[in-house]
């Protein structure tokens, strides 16, 4: 389903789609619709990370490197966020430190940022170029989630996104996840009741492939419609 939202499906030659999908009100299936800036507007967070087989550092730097952002397209593009301009505040190169003195610079100043937005940095900062392979399984899946937000996408697609991940890394994931959901829309498969309870908004219950209920998350614990849905929150179905 998730992959139906950004269009991975078209990779699959043996699944046939029906139907539309909208997005700011446009159907993502229409023969006008750029499928690469559709996987940009829509990022997506895998259930296990795959870093990609280069440096920390570069893992961050591949998209907007790929999108050929210039030094002022960097900042104006971190610094729009206001909900984060705590963290910007952070980094070590500002903008009057950067200015003139070329890409790599304003790159930096985008790896560092999308590392402390993801929780990352200050595990990370004095290895930037070492191998992305070398860190945690934990590190990995907010590497893997600071590279998808370093494509400013407008959704997160997360399938799973902590389940592969120990307690305490499946905190942090889910900690940078309640931070921000108050500038992206992020939709995230679970199969852990709890964690819902944590995070989400609005709720989509769907069993054994079909959908049952769907409403705000407060209703939905609260006051559920539908005896499955009961079942599931009492626990006498899983």
């Amino acid at each position: 389903m998730l992959k139906s939202i950004n269009r991975l499906l078209d990779l699959n030659e043996d699944v046939q789609v029906d139907g539309d999908i909208l997005i700011d009100g446009l159907n993502i299936y229409s023969n006008e619709t750029d499928v690469i800036d559709l996987r940009r507007k829509v990022g997506f967070l895998s259930q296990r990370p795959y870093p990609l087989p280069m440096s920390i550092y570069d893992n961050i730097a591949f998209g907007p490197r790929v999108h050929k952002l210039n030094i002022d397209q960097v900042f104006k593009r971190i610094s729009e966020h206001d909900t984060f301009h705590y963290t910007l505040d952070k980094c070590l190169k500002t903008n009057e430190q950067v200015a003139g003195k070329g890409q790599k610079a304003g790159m930096l100043l985008l790896v560092e940022y999308y590392l402390r937005l993801t929780g990352l940095w200050e595990e990370v900062k004095d290895r930037l170029h070492a191998p992305a392979s070398k860190l945690s399984i934990g590190q990995q899946q907010r590497l893997a989630l600071a590279r998808v937000l370093a494509i400013e996408p407008e959704v997160i697609l997360a399938d799973e996104p902590t389940s592969a991940l120990d307690p305490i890394s499946a905190k942090l994931v889910e900690a940078q996840f309640k931070l921000l959901k108050q500038d992206y829309t992020i939709i995230v498969v679970t199969h852990i009741l709890r964690q819902a309870r944590r995070l989400a908004d609005y709720i989509v219950f769907m069993y054994m492939g079909d959908l049952v209920e769907h409403g705000p998350a407060g209703r939905f614990f609260s006051e559920p419609q539908y005896e499955k849905t009961k079942a599931y929150i009492s626990g006498e179905i899983s």
